[in-house]
């Protein structure tokens, strides 16, 4: 098949490849973490991204590189997005000294103060009102950017989403709040869960421009993006999407999922896969072949092997690095460093 130089939602052919190549690095990346996981190499919880590559590599494609970004912990893909070496993320679900915060963040809390990414936090609803936080500092300084606060629909029943979306309409803060509703929070479904069938209704309370948008469709998460970080930036106050996508894997790898049918997992495998739709559509566009998919396959594969490789010879922190970056002061840190030890009975 020939291939043309044509555009698609206004992007060059390099530039779909490229999202091509992002959404494939993010799964191969998350099935690899998984296998390294299983083999005891990762520990504490795993929360992977598995099913909504599209979300992320939609809504980044439509940041500026200043754009500070928060999250949840499901964060290992937006940490690759923002700029972070895919080396230092793999390394950091090692616990190495050489991953992106050390070693001491692990999977939940990826940060780069380089990259504007403020981290994955484990406090459910906690990004919610510090992304607020974080905008009125935009505000404050007079910053030309906005910040893009993540989360899932789980979150959505804490306090800190109230709080979070009023005090940002009320201020007009530079917030885009999205959700990536993939259905079923920790383990209930949000039909379930919630008394309406979207978050339209609690935007309008708040007073906040709202799009509801195919999660599997990066390139309409892309233009949902653009729309709502536009608006944010010029002044206009927050913005609220709600991206329906779906979670191929449990809420995290301890979670076996039982409370949804293996049937509907295989349809949305089957018929709603985000990559397979993205490499239908630039095929039928002319714009990409079946050897540019297997280029992407070999070239990704290769650089999540040496990810690994990169992660397996690294060296653990060293025990001193322990009270580094931490929040007691000197005398503080010095005090409990020579605190004398308890004698054994």
């Amino acid at each position: 098949m020939a291939v043309r130089e044509a555009t698609l939602a206004g992007l060059s052919r390099e530039q779909l490849l490229n999202m091509h190549y992002q959404m494939v690095l993010l799964r191969r990346f998350e099935e690899k973490a998984a296998e390294e996981y299983t083999l005891g190499k990762i520990g504490g919880f795993l929360h992977l991204y598995i099913g909504q590559e599209a979300n992320g590599v939609g809504m980044f494609s439509a940041l500026h590189p200043d754009d500070y970004v928060l999250s949840a912990y499901r964060e290992h893909g937006y940490a690759i997005l923002k700029g972070i070496d895919p080396h230092a993320v793999m390394a950091e679900l090692f616990g190495k000294a050489t991953g992106s915060s050390k070693g001491k963040g692990g999977s939940m809390h990826m940060y780069s103060n380089e990259h504007h990414l403020i981290g994955g936090q484990a406090i459910v609803g906690a990004q919610l009102v510090m992304g607020a936080g974080v905008g009125l500092a935009i505000q404050y300084q007079g910053e030309h950017r906005i910040a893009l606060v993540l989360f899932g629909d789980g979150a959505v029943d804490e306090g800190a989403f109230h709080e979070a979306l009023n005090l940002a309409s009320i201020w007009k803060l530079p917030v885009v709040f999205v959700c990536e509703n993939n259905q079923y929070s920790m383990g209930m479904a949000v039909t379930k869960a919630w008394a309406v069938s979207s978050l339209e209704p609690r935007a309008a309370a708040y007073n906040i421009p709202y799009r509801k948008v195919d999660g599997m469709d990066a390139l309409a998460m892309r233009e949902a993006m653009r729309e709502a970080r536009e608006h944010a930036v010029n002044g206009n106050g927050p913005f609220l999407i709600e991206s329906l996508t779906y979670r191929f894997r449990g809420h995290s790898m301890a979670d076996p999922a039982y409370y949804r049918t293996r049937e509907e997992e295989q349809m949305w495998k089957a018929t709603r896969d985000p990559i397979a739709l993205f490499e239908e559509k630039l095929k039928a566009a002319g714009i990409m072949r079946d050897e540019d998919i297997q280029a992407t396959n070999e070239k990704v594969d290769a650089l999540v092997e040496d990810c690994v490789r990169f992660a397996d010879d690294s060296p653990f922190p060293d025990p001193d690095s322990l009270y580094t970056e931490v929040t007691l002061d000197g005398a503080g840190a010095i005090a409990w460093r020579n605190k004398p030890s308890t004698p054994r009975e």
